[in-house]
């Protein structure tokens, strides 16, 4: 088929809207509980859906992170573990 003829599919410009935080946390973790203030405010101002999932309840997860919960996944890629920086969590969403 020519060119002119194919349809092209449109792009989706880059905005938070378009991203997925996820937050990798267990129970009675207290960075844990920092990080999801972290990720409550900066999404929040952004307008950035979130999740959470608990390591204990998937055992998947707890293989993979267990050393390294409270662990932040942007669009389900690892974006950072232990302590999250409020700065670098919202360039990540925004640039």
């Amino acid at each position: 088929m020519s060119p002119l003829f194919r349809r092209r599919t449109p792009q989706v410009p880059e905005t938070p809207e378009n991203h997925l935080v996820t937050l990798i946390r267990k129970p009675g973790c207290h960075l844990c509980d920092d990080a999801q203030l972290v990720v409550e405010k900066v999404c929040g101002d952004l307008g950035v859906p979130w999740e959470q999932k608990d390591i204990t309840e998937d055992r998947r997860l707890h293989d993979q992170y267990w050393e390294q919960i409270p662990v932040v996944l942007v669009d389900g890629r690892q974006h950072t573990f232990w302590r999250v920086n409020e700065e670098r969590l919202r360039r990540a969403l925004t640039e």
